[in-house]
């Protein structure tokens, strides 16, 4: 990781912002793309947040919801949907999605994939 890129994404995580960054041998080849990038996303969220500590490693996700429709805002609705399909779920509250900014941190220069929650006004 490039010192560039280190300064950015300690500056602004955990927050709502998906950084894509040149993948490395540690990273396993299920998550790497066909450009050989990875995002990481590290949200502001305390049991997500606790949740991959007690775990002890990343978890690797989507939104909850079924291909092109909205994603899923209550643990009700997911129960609902895919309650027989998964083994937990952890009623933290209603989460209204909303995207996070993906910033490319490949290059030497930021670039702003998608604005989303995250304020990109000091990124680039």
């Amino acid at each position: 990781m490039s010192n560039m890129a280190y300064r950015v994404m300690k500056k602004n995580l955990p927050g709502a912002y998906t950084f894509v960054l040149p993948t490395m041998k540690i990273v396993p080849k299920i998550m790497i793309t066909k450009q050989k990038t990875v995002g990481i996303r590290v949200p502001d969220n305390t049991i997500c947040r606790m949740l991959v500590e007690g775990l002890g490693n990343p978890i690797v996700t989507t939104s909850a919801g079924r291909a092109n429709e909205e994603p899923l805002a209550s643990a009700y609705d997911i129960d609902q949907i895919f309650g027989k399909q998964v083994d937990e779920i952890i009623d933290g509250g209603d989460v209204y999605p909303s995207p996070s900014s993906v910033v490319d941190l490949t290059s030497n220069h930021p670039e702003i994939i998608r604005e989303g929650l995250g304020d990109v006004s000091g990124i680039i």
